[in-house]
């Protein structure tokens, strides 16, 4: 009889995730064969099951922060050895030989595939994952502490790295992301401005416990002008908001997958310099350089803990708001 695993299973958009039995196959050249110990539950998985995200591959099992050890290595893997403890993160392979590849941009390739969206993701017992894609991660330590750095962390600290020297800095949506870049960017010398949904008291109560200066909801212009916005909320009506507090030369960044329509605003809230842009997906240089941050720093990460079978649970949990920092399926 061929072995098998349990995992989560995204048949189709708007439906609920399905417990399924899948056959394990053993991993290809390059490839590596994990026994998953937790997955991140992010944003983007609520997109994806949600139908807000174009073309995924169906059926799908999602989740792209994964912790595992190292059960097999297929031809060719070098990198890592078995029983080791590694992170998969979004970005799962891109072709190695287009201009933004070779340029060093390869969140940007066209024919890149990612974790959980055009590869079976961490919402399960078993995941194979491109070894040139993946990150060693210490041996010692909780899983599910770790699980939120590969996607919250790493798209935060690239959407920091974007904001440039900014000092004041303002963070629209604090959940995962915000609450591991807010740290970040305490241990710069910068000063936070975390902008919650209006009304949400317990989330403005848990940025200043991490550092921030002013906490307020988001419909509220902050105490000073902010000289760059991270925007991790999906919601469109902040890029205006943020355009307004910020000062003139200073950025925007939406730093999610998806947002709604940014509703239209006058050209005044632009000009001065400004900047909006977007951050797309991460490179393995961005993951080098933030774990080689993380280590140096005393994180704080803050995560609620489901069973593989209650992703679903979670999933509804994050889609109303109701998750401090991050949710974490832990698996074993």
């Amino acid at each position: 009889m061929s072995e098998s695993y349990r995992a989560m299973l995204l048949a189709a958009p708007g439906q609920a995730l399905q417990a399924a039995d899948l056959p394990l196959r053993q991993p290809g050249p390059g490839e590596l064969l994990l026994a998953v110990e937790a997955c991140g539950v992010c944003r983007t998985d609520l997109h994806l099951v949600d139908g807000e995200l174009p073309d995924p591959y169906l059926p799908i099992v999602p989740g792209h922060e994964i912790v595992g050890r190292v059960i097999a290595c297929g031809p060719g893997v070098e990198a890592f050895r078995l029983g080791q403890r590694v992170g998969v993160p979004w970005l799962g392979d891109s072709c190695g030989a287009c201009p933004y590849c070779r340029a060093g941009r390869e969140n940007l390739c066209d024919a890149a595939r990612f974790t959980g969206y055009q590869i079976d993701g961490g919402y399960a017992e078993r995941c194979i994952c491109r070894a040139a894609y993946c990150f060693p991660l210490p041996e010692a330590g909780d899983a599910a502490l770790f699980a939120p750095l590969l996607c919250a962390g790493l798209i935060g600290y690239r959407a920091l790295t974007i904001a440039g020297e900014a000092r004041r800095l303002g963070i629209y949506g604090f959940g995962a992301a915000a609450h591991i870049v807010a740290q970040v960017a305490r241990e710069q010398g910068r000063e936070v401005y975390a902008f919650t949904r209006p009304g949400d008291g317990a989330a403005q109560e848990f940025a200043r416990g991490l550092g921030a200066a002013w906490a307020g909801d988001s419909d509220q212009p902050p105490p000073h002008p902010i000289d760059a916005a991270l925007i991790f909320a999906p919601v469109g009506a902040l890029v205006p908001a943020a355009l307004a507090a910020t000062v003139k030369g200073g950025r925007v960044i939406c730093a999610g997958i998806h947002m709604s329509d940014i509703p239209a605003f006058p050209y005044a809230l632009l000009w001065g310099e400004r900047t909006l842009s977007s951050v797309a997906n991460l490179t393995r240089a961005d993951g080098v350089a933030f774990f080689a941050l993380a280590a140096r720093l005393p994180l704080k990460i803050e995560v609620q803990r489901f069973p593989l079978a209650q992703a679903n649970e979670a999933l509804a949990r994050l889609r109303a708001g109701k998750i401090t920092g991050a949710a974490v399926l832990v698996i074993s």
